[in-house]
């Protein structure tokens, strides 16, 4: 294993160091030529000057960003190997500023990252054949949906100490402005290959719940709220017949060079990687942020108002597509599988739901977020399921909790090596172990 995994990482070297220094590149911020053909502007202005996009921020407010979507039939990056923008600091304080390049179908991201000086200029290179510490790749550079670049301020503690490291500052707190002179894709490469086993997730999309569709779902008579599920109705769904129901909850809004996470029920694919998208309903919940009405990207939101969101948005798939109330499964990812406790057994009557958690590298009570242990295992005690399903979480600190929970619990290691969750999207061993526990549990799918 440590000679395939040493292996990969110095292919993936050789192969930038090849690849930049090839010659062909291809525009792909050339055609844009107006702000009117960017996507998402966050807490940033955008402005052209002579093929030259220029943001600007000088508002209070969280991490800033620009999408640049893909265009129509797609970027033509199949058989190239970076992505490299040059970019420069016009402004007087140093900014961290990040990179993306961001996948489809359930494929993660790509990026690069570093601390621009006032005035500095830096070009910054994506590989777009960049892959897990196990091999596994990020990206399918023929399914690319956007590019995006962030901006974040950099704290004074970081400017002196952290030498470039990525930063962690939630707040931009005065003008930040960079000027992006080129976006280009770079260098030739081979044809890109499908790992084998790896699935495609369904894209999610407005649409009406649909058999094999995933789609934002909103409450009835909340139609036009900005808080939503993602729901995904199994490609073999029938009226009239019961389908188990994994509920999961997505990481928290995180970006780093290595973890691409935007805290949004979009980003839950663990359901869908378990059933392959058959047999089961897989429901992506959001943390509800009651004051301001939208989804929390970062924390719990109100804890309350999610546990009780997420109570009525169960009742309704139920009632309205068939979920089977003795088969619902929990389920989630860093922040979600802290949430599996903090928020799936809040109370009696939302605990009394589950019959079954899953958890990936994390847990409750492992800390994060006032998530503390004595009070993780008040809540473990409700838990009323049979079974407790963990990826990538440590078997030796879990004791105390599996011990209140009274159930029956299984831990495996994926292997990815990353804080990620690309391993349930292939056949490797521990998604295999995790799809049999999962329909063992609730039992076979429907035919």
């Amino acid at each position: 294993m440590k000679c395939t995994i040493r292996t990969a990482l110095l292919f993936s070297l050789l192969f930038v160091l090849y690849a930049n220094g090839q010659d062909t590149k291809t525009s792909l911020i050339g055609p844009l030529g107006s702000s009117a053909g960017l996507g998402e502007l966050r807490n940033l202005r955008a402005s052209w000057n002579k093929g030259r996009l220029n943001l600007s921020t000088s508002q209070d407010g969280g991490l800033a960003w620009v999408v640049i979507p893909a265009p129509e039939g797609g970027f033509d990056l199949a058989r190239r190997a970076t992505v490299n923008s040059e970019i420069v600091n016009t402004g007087d304080e140093p900014v961290h500023v990040m990179l993306w390049i961001v996948g489809d179908h359930g494929w993660n991201a790509v990026g690069d990252a570093a601390i621009l000086e006032p005035h500095e200029r830096r070009t910054f290179s994506c590989n777009l054949r960049d892959a897990y510490p196990d091999g596994t790749p990020k990206l399918n550079p023929s399914d690319v949906k956007l590019l995006q670049v962030m901006l974040k301020p950099v704290p004074a503690k970081a400017k002196t100490e952290d030498n470039g490291k990525p930063l962690s500052s939630p707040r931009i707190n005065g003008a930040i402005s960079v000027e992006m002179n080129e976006l280009t894709a770079k260098g030739d490469a081979p044809e890109w290959k499908r790992p084998v086993g790896r699935i495609d997730v369904p894209i999610v999309e407005d649409l009406a719940p649909a058999p094999g569709k995933r789609v934002r779902y909103r409450l009835e008579g909340n139609e036009q709220s900005t808080i939503y599920s993602v729901l995904n109705l199994p490609e073999d769904w029938q009226p009239r017949k019961k389908y188990p129901v994994l509920v999961e909850y997505p990481g928290n809004i995180f970006y780093t060079p290595a973890c691409y996470s935007t805290g949004l029920p979009d980003q839950c694919v663990i359901g869908y990687g378990m059933t392959k998208g058959k047999g089961a309903i897989a429901l992506g919940m959001p943390f509800v942020d009651s004051t301001a009405r939208k989804i929390a990207e970062n924390g719990w939101g109100n804890a309350e108002d999610t546990a009780n969101y997420a109570m009525r948005m169960v009742n309704e798939v139920c009632a309205k597509f068939g979920g089977d109330r003795e088969n619902l499964v929990l389920t989630g990812f860093s922040r979600g599988a802290i949430a599996c406790g903090y928020i799936g057994l809040r109370d009696d009557n939302i605990a009394a739901l589950w019959k079954g958690f899953h958890a990936c590298q994390h847990y409750d009570g492992d800390g994060w977020n006032g998530a503390y242990m004595k009070d993780a295992l008040v809540r473990a005690r409700r838990f009323r399921g049979k079974a407790f399903f963990n990826t990538d979480n440590p078997e030796s600190k879990m004791a105390q909790l599996i011990g209140a929970m009274r159930c029956a619990p299984t831990f495996v290691k994926s292997g990815l090596g990353a804080h990620s969750t690309a391993m349930f999207l292939d056949d490797r061993p521990s998604t295999q172990r995790l799809r049999d526990w999962f329909w063992q549990l609730v039992g076979s799918p429907q035919k």
